[in-house]
């Protein structure tokens, strides 16, 4: 039997640390899946080790703040635009959001320990615990489900599943898949032990299998869209010198000939591409207009209404004229706005109050615009891509999602590659072919299976004319969002935790 318990606290502390890390290689760019079931298999070990329930937690927190802290490394590029200024900042910022991260996970150790007696029980319900700690992580506080169970999966024919369950249900799934066979080590080491772990795992890359065959073929619409990368280092993306290099450079992109002298049907530009306000672009957007040639261009501007800044994405008709906008309404907190910022305007602290231009404003929500006779897309600013459930809440269903972004901030390790696995994830979950271009890379198009189709490498100007695939029929989790899985696991949660109760009356009487 496998004794953790003997160990000193701080010990099974580093060891979790260790184990959270080594989990966290199944996600972009590493791909190591297998190791995350590795690392999750060692959960029973680390919660049946602690003698109280603030010892769990104390464990689950380790666990989650090595995980995070390796997922989210990209978190200290933007300080390091800046070094000079704000890179004393960055291991605070990684500690923080490491450890702040970890408290749900440490969290649901804390109630698997409490609410449950016997080791069987606290690991089914340390399971059903760490799915609504990861919806608590994506609802909460405007929420950040970035790093994902889920997302170790984009590469593998499991990531089918997303069309059915979701993320959630995805990520739930690979808890059930790990944590049982890493009980059975703990307390009955051996081939039985070994064949525990193959069978859940088993099931479940079968029920990947048989989604992914279950999945059409993918047919192509016949209409191609541009995408522009002009790789603007964040360092001098604003800096006067460089803004007209940048703006020269995807004006070009958008004039030259495409394969065959054809033009494409639509044109893309990304996040924040033309470096002046929208009401100050009438001369930018003909020149633009020019270069595009009577094709409609979609691109990201910043736009000011009042005192109020927004980060938006408009598009262009063949005249320059702006045909529609839409404004980014889930924000990043402390980077594109201050939380409660307008409340602490009523008290007299004016600086971080988004209603007087400090930082931006979020927009109205979901909304689809026009692209020409592509029809209508749903935008995604950046960060948006994130959230599941912001794309479930469109207006009516569109025929491809468009996300444009400013990657720069995330440099070139982790960041980028993993905010692409997202946006393929999105493009999963609804059957819809996904339009994906940023400044730095990775720019791509992305088919309704979440397979790159074409894509422009990380770092490298460039551009590249890319045929949109068709839409497929609505997803079941399309329809259904996260509720069914929020349901369930509240439902299993509560009948563990009565059946501990109703065991723990029965030892007493």
């Amino acid at each position: 039997m496998i004794a953790p318990s003997r160990w000193p606290l701080w010990l099974r502390g580093a060891a979790a640390v260790l184990l959270g890390a080594l989990a966290a290689l199944g996600l972009a760019p590493w791909g190591w899946w297998p190791l995350t079931l590795a690392g999750l298999a060692a959960v029973p070990a680390l919660l049946l080790s602690a003698e109280t329930s603030w010892r769990a937690a104390l464990l689950g927190w380790a666990f989650g703040a090595g995980y995070f802290a390796r997922a989210l490394t990209w978190i200290v590029e933007p300080f390091f635009v800046e070094p000079e200024r704000y890179g004393w900042m960055a291991p605070f910022a990684l500690i923080f959001m490491a450890g702040g991260l970890a408290l749900f996970w440490g969290t649901a150790f804390w109630a698997a320990h409490r609410l449950a007696r016997g080791a069987g029980a606290r690991v089914e319900l340390v399971i059903l615990a760490f799915g609504l700690a990861e919806f608590g992580r994506a609802y909460l506080l405007t929420g950040f489900p970035w790093a994902g169970l889920a997302q170790i999966w984009t590469d593998t024919r499991v990531a089918a599943l997303l069309a059915w369950i979701g993320p959630h249900g995805l990520g739930l799934a690979t808890l059930a898949v790990a944590l049982p066979p890493g009980l059975a080590l703990v307390h009955r080491p051996g081939p039985r032990a070994v064949l525990a772990g193959l069978i859940p795992a088993g099931l479940l890359v079968l029920a990947g299998l048989v989604a992914a065959r279950a999945q059409p073929d993918i047919a192509m619409t016949g209409k191609t869209v541009r995408l522009i990368q002009p790789n603007a280092r964040q360092d001098r993306k604003w800096d006067p010198a460089w803004i007209p290099v940048y703006f020269r450079r995807q004006v070009d992109f958008t004039a030259a000939p495409g394969q065959d002298g054809a033009r494409p049907d639509l044109i893309v530009w990304p996040e924040s591409a033309v470096p002046v306000l929208l009401d100050n672009a009438a001369s930018a957007f003909e020149v633009i207009a020019r270069a595009a040639e009577g094709v409609p261009v979609a691109l990201g501007i910043q736009r000011r209404e009042g005192a109020r800044i927004y980060n938006s994405l408009v598009v262009l008709d063949e005249a320059g004229r702006t045909v529609g906008i839409y404004d980014k309404q889930h924000l990043v907190p402390f980077g594109e706005y201050i939380p409660f910022g307008d409340l602490a305007a009523r008290f007299g602290l004016r600086g971080f109050a988004a209603r007087e231009g400090q930082g931006y404003s979020p927009g109205p929500g979901p909304q689809l615009l026009s692209m020409g006779a592509l029809g209508e897309a749903l935008p995604l600013i950046c960060y948006e891509a994130v959230f599941p459930q912001d794309v479930n809440r469109a207006p009516a269903r569109p025929r491809m999602l468009l996300q444009i972004t400013n990657d720069a901030w995330f440099g070139t390790r982790s960041g980028p590659w993993q905010h692409l696995a997202q946006a393929r994830m999105r493009a999963i979950e609804q059957g819809l072919p996904m339009i994906r271009v940023a400044n730095t890379g990775i720019s791509a198009m992305i088919d309704p299976l979440g397979r790159i189709t074409r894509s422009l490498p990380l770092g490298q100007a460039g551009y590249l004319d890319a045929e949109l695939p068709a839409p497929l029929a609505p997803t079941l989790y399309s329809r259904t969002g996260d509720a069914p899985v929020f349901v369930l696991l509240l439902v299993l949660a509560g009948v563990v935790v009565m059946q501990q109760r109703a065991h723990a009356r029965q030892k007493g009487s």
